[in-house]
């Protein structure tokens, strides 16, 4: 199936993504109504040579004039395409420059190509892809070894040959004179020669084709490398940066790098003897061998293609007191980044010095209206040395910095970005000789925000996040924020989803992410505006303070799933009011910005639900109680300065010491040891009772309201047995007159007659007991 279709069956949100990438650049019109003919030209080799681009840009001309007057012959001009409108648009705006057109294609169908690759790898089709596609390369890696080595033989043999035929030609004649016996005509020895030389250049053909062969397929595993392979990790690197688990090992990589660099050395090498051989040893019929110059031009522009994008940033730039948020840079304050090369040869240590270099060739330098400008405090150029653990090529720049160059630009935009807006790049570069070869190796980090403040990071995070989601492709779109287009809800609840996997290592679920989406979302395509997510104290802000208050005080409790987190409070009165009494769940404040935590939790009076929250709990009140001795020491004050812990299950029915009763034991929980002879005093959490006391039963009316439990029980337990003990004496006055006497009454009745509180109803009072219709 062709690409282009391949991209049509993507979701929406993924073909927004497409759509935008060809925003600015040319009509998506015409990848799409001539998507099989673009598919089919070699816009690779267009991109790096100005006469092949003028080809393919005329051929697209003439292809655009052909389908226009099929449309005249077919009736369809009203239907179709805009055929002569797009090709004025193509030469207009390219006309003069169709090399940067074939730059612009190239790179959009790899972009294209990594869309795909991505898009199979979330709908859990990817892994198979990914795993087959490895395979492949392990295959074609491995044949590339052996028939390296095979011609490696071939070549010493036919070293062999020719020292041998060589020999014949200069001593035959020299021998017959010798050997009397041996005498041979001088014909016979010539067509012996001439037999051995066919032989050698056959031979010679059969090892030039397999060197080709190898090239061949040298040229293909370098393409995988180089366009697909590596684009591909360093997207994952890139998402990795702002919370994916994505795989980020450079194992493999350096592996396939190293062997088809090694490959492609010996492959020269053996040239190299080709030659030495054939002007060594003149043979006539070398003139019918292929030119060994131009195999030797094809295996070097490979290995200038392999090499120049060896050289890799492994650990993007990260300051240490930054650690989950990389891409962020304080001027004045040290940061650290790791390049490697993936080319891994014992003759390139210590041979190669890379040197960073920031904002190389940033255009936004000249265009963006006061755009800042750094220099490095110091130089760091490094040698690639090899590492020990991994015995990879690589360089660590472990104490760069940067201070504000004083050179202020004046630039042609009309807007100016704001500080946390601001893109900016480190290039690393190394100068490689080999072979006659001289060219420059870089390697771009991704965009990083420069600030000055602390308080400008969550800004700046939103800032590199937006980006990472938007914007993958090669180059960098480093005014992404003159304009910044919205961003799917799709990819960014993926991306808040990540935040709290990085910070608490637990996602967002499904009811959490919706929630966040009623919050964020008003869009009916489901598009974010960044005005709306960034500035103004938007959402990011009420969600970074989140974050901020899990990684301080919550990582274990977000962990285990038991704060519910994000969920409104109409849904938590729903969630709460079947529940029985003492239920209760954690969820985040919706009205402090700086990050709070609640709990809700759920009453029964007189039929009624009632659900209540605390006054949420902020950073500075959880840095003297931690969540446990909160919920542990929780009370409410009830009718006569009595107290009661209202929260007994955690949500859905978890009892509350189950759930953090292992939290319990650690130092911040409270203990009753005597200190100097008194028992020490705790800190406690406590509320008035907001639930309405429940109405008291007519059985006991002349009981206090304020009984508890046990002594309720036993008050309805005695008066039912003094109802009987009356009913007996009605029926049988003369055998039960046992009115006056306290031998008569139940173990309850006594209990409460003697501790005082239990009246007989008038008319029932013992004498030796009460005097009045009071309690005892």
């Amino acid at each position: 199936m062709a690409q282009w279709q391949e991209l049509l069956r993507l979701d929406s949100a993924l073909q927004g993504q497409v759509s935008r990438l060809y925003e600015r650049k040319f009509p998506r019109e015409i990848r799409h109504c001539l998507s099989v003919w673009i598919e089919s030209q070699d816009w690779d080799s267009a991109a790096g040579n100005e006469n092949k681009a003028r080809t393919c840009f005329d051929a697209l001309l003439k292809h655009l004039e052909e389908q226009w007057n099929i449309s005249i012959q077919k009736h369809k001009i009203l239907q179709g395409p805009d055929f002569p409108g797009l090709k004025n648009y193509l030469l207009e705006n390219f006309g003069h420059d169709p090399l940067n057109f074939a730059v612009i294609v190239s790179e959009c169908l790899k972009e294209e190509k990594r869309i795909l690759v991505s898009a199979s790898a979330s709908q859990g089709c990817g892994r198979p892809t990914m795993e087959q596609t490895w395979r492949e390369l392990y295959k074609n890696v491995e044949e590339l070894r052996r028939q390296t080595s095979d011609i490696k033989k071939e070549i010493k043999s036919l070293e062999a040959l020719n020292e041998n035929l060589d020999h014949i030609q200069k001593t035959w004649q020299s021998e017959v004179e010798q050997r009397v016996g041996l005498a041979v005509s001088r014909a016979f020895v010539e067509d012996e020669c001439l037999k051995r030389a066919k032989f050698i250049v056959r031979t010679k053909q059969m090892v030039l084709q397999q060197i080709l062969n190898i090239l061949n397929l040298a040229k293909q595993v370098v393409e995988t490398l180089t366009a697909v392979e590596l684009p591909e990790w360093k997207h994952r690197q890139q998402m990795s940066c702002i919370g994916s688990p994505a795989d980020t090992s450079l194992d493999h990589l350096q592996k396939w790098f190293t062997t088809v660099a090694e490959v492609l050395q010996q492959i020269h090498q053996e040239l190299q003897k080709l030659q030495e051989q054939s002007k060594k040893y003149n043979i006539t019929d070398d003139s019918n061998l292929p030119g060994l110059p131009d195999i030797e031009k094809f295996t070097l522009s490979l290995y200038k293609e392999l090499l120049t994008k060896a050289l890799v940033v492994e650990k993007q730039p990260i300051m240490s007191s930054l650690p989950n948020r990389p891409l962020i840079l304080k001027t004045r304050v040290r940061f650290a980044v790791t390049v490697r090369f993936l080319a891994n040869l014992p003759e390139f240590k210590c041979r190669l010095q890379v040197k960073p270099v920031f904002d190389k060739d940033v255009e936004e330098v000249k265009t963006v209206k006061g755009f800042r400008c750094f220099d490095f405090t110091v130089d760091n150029s490094k040698v690639l040395d090899v590492d020990a653990p991994e015995g990879g090529l690589v360089a660590e720049f472990g104490h760069m910095s940067l201070k504000e160059s004083k050179v202020k630009t004046k630039g042609a935009a009309e807007s100016r970005l704001g500080v946390t807006e601001e893109l900016h790049i480190i290039k690393f570069v190394t100068e490689f000789q080999y072979a006659g070869l001289e060219f420059n190796i870089e390697a771009s980090s991704l965009p990083v925000v420069v600030i000055s403040s602390t308080s400008q990071i969550p800004s700046a995070w939103a800032t590199v996040m937006w980006y990472s989601m938007l914007s993958t492709s090669e180059p960098k779109n480093l005014s992404l924020f003159v304009d910044p287009p919205p961003l799917a809800w799709q990819q960014l609840s993926q991306a808040l989803s990540w935040q709290f996997l990085s910070v608490g290592k637990r996602e967002l679920n499904e009811d959490q992410l919706s929630t966040l989406r009623h919050k964020i979302v008003d869009d009916p395509d489901d598009l974010v505006p960044w005005q709306k997510f960034s500035k103004n104290e938007g959402v990011w802000i009420w969600i970074d303070g989140i974050l901020d208050l899990i990684k301080r005080h919550l990582v274990d409790f977000w962990k285990d799933g038991s704060i519910m987190g994000f969920v409104s409070r109409e849904k938590t009165k729903s969630l709460l009011k079947e529940k029985p009494a003492g239920t209760f769940l954690l969820r985040f404040s919706e009205s402090i910005i700086d990050g709070a935590i609640t709990f809700s939790w759920v009453d029964h009076s007189n039929g009624e639900a009632y659900v209540h929250s605390v006054e949420p709990y902020t950073k500075k009140e959880m840095l003297v109680d931690t969540l446990p001795y909160i919920i542990y020491n929780y009370s409410l004050k009830v009718k006569g300065n009595k107290t009661r812990n209202p929260l007994l299950y955690l949500y859905p029915d978890i009892d509350k010491d189950t759930a953090f009763g292992r939290y319990y034991s650690s130092s911040s929980m409270p203990t009753f040891e005597e200190i100097n002879g008194y028992v020490r005093k705790i800190r406690g959490h406590q509320s008035d009772d907001p639930t309405p006391p429940p109405s008291p039963p007519q059985e006991l009316l002349y009981t206090d309201v304020d009984m508890e439990t046990e002594t309720d029980a036993c008050v309805k337990t005695a008066i039912a047995h003094m109802e009987d003990h009356q009913l007996m004496q009605e029926l049988f006055p003369d055998l039960l007159d046992t009115s006056r006497s306290p031998f008569y009454r139940t173990s309850e009745e006594e209990t409460l007659i003697k501790s005082g509180q239990f009246c007989f109803p008038p008319g029932n009072v013992p004498a030796p007991f009460c005097q009045d219709e009071t309690f005892y």
